[in-house]
């Protein structure tokens, strides 16, 4: 069976999303993002998630991405999700939050929004 093409691990981590700003629909305050690392939450915050750290202007910012999206994901796909594309995923969730002018030093990204995020990414 072949598998389905995915977004690879090329480059360092930090380089897997680039900068963006945002700016908010409530202040048109411009947030300047910058992506730095993920891992899992498991072992480190004994949470059942894959955290990605993001710099919101400098402040640490972490996107929590539910496991179980990730299990739900593989199983739908026939594949795993990369780190690159979680990525992806994250700075898209943390991208809407902003957007609402919401910000915080810590979200987390249900499994319906993880696996709605990767629809609309279009990562299968």
């Amino acid at each position: 069976m072949p598998t389905k093409a995915s977004i690879p691990n090329q480059g360092p981590m930090r380089q897997f999303v680039g900068e963006f700003d945002v700016v908010s629909k409530l202040t048109d305050e411009v947030r300047h993002v910058r992506f730095s690392h993920l891992w899992n939450a498991i072992s480190t915050r004994h949470s059942d998630t894959v955290d990605t750290k993001f710099l919101v202007n400098g402040r640490a910012v972490i996107v929590a991405l539910a496991h179980t999206a990730l299990v739900r994901f593989a199983a739908a796909a026939g594949r795993d999700l990369t780190d690159r594309e979680a990525s992806f995923v994250a700075a898209e969730f943390l991208r809407s939050r902003l957007q609402e002018d919401d910000e915080r030093p810590l979200f987390h990204a249900s499994e319906a929004e993880v696996i709605t995020l990767t629809q609309k990414l279009g990562i299968d």
